[in-house]
């Protein structure tokens, strides 16, 4: 079956370990994304490894659950949302490129089945994107002492479908 696709990239003035241990720790989530709370279930510190379980809760009424596939610390994590959005065979990675001589580059991608159910929620996803990747961004931007000559970027969600 034909796949739907968003991804948003962009680049922060921080190390690839300050973007790491905002990605790698779902606990964090909440404190820089757009998110209201997450964590794991059970309950547990971070960073995350293979065979976790994470939740989000995004809005009043939205909650992901997702399981943690691979990671690849300190450059790549992949996770599968198992409830919370109506979405089949959803796989999405995180990657993180350090560039030189500073600063690192970061990609998120996802990937699902072109159901009905799938196509609804595919712009509201690109948007989530979007906002994600904006709040990654600012978070590690200001994690990092910056002398206010550096930049930043961030690319609007690809639409690939």
């Amino acid at each position: 079956m034909a796949e739907l696709r968003v991804e948003a990239e962009g680049t922060t003035v921080a190390g690839v370990d300050t973007v790491w241990a905002a990605v790698a720790d779902a606990n964090t989530y909440a404190q820089w994304g757009p998110w209201n709370d997450g964590g794991y279930d059970p309950p547990a510190k971070g960073p995350s490894r293979p065979g976790s379980i994470q939740w989000f809760r995004f809005g009043r009424r939205t909650t992901t659950v997702e399981r943690i596939l691979e990671v690849d610390p300190p450059t790549r994590i992949a996770y599968t949302v198992e409830r919370g959005i109506p979405v089949k065979n959803y796989r999405a990675e995180v990657t993180l490129t350090p560039n030189v001589p500073s600063g690192t580059s970061i990609r998120w991608t996802a990937t699902w089945e072109r159901t009905l159910m799938g196509r609804l929620v595919h712009r509201k996803l690109q948007t989530v994107y979007r906002q994600v990747m904006e709040a990654l961004v600012a978070a590690t931007d200001s994690r990092h002492a910056v002398g206010g000559s550096e930049e930043h970027s961030v690319e609007a969600p690809h639409d690939r479908s």
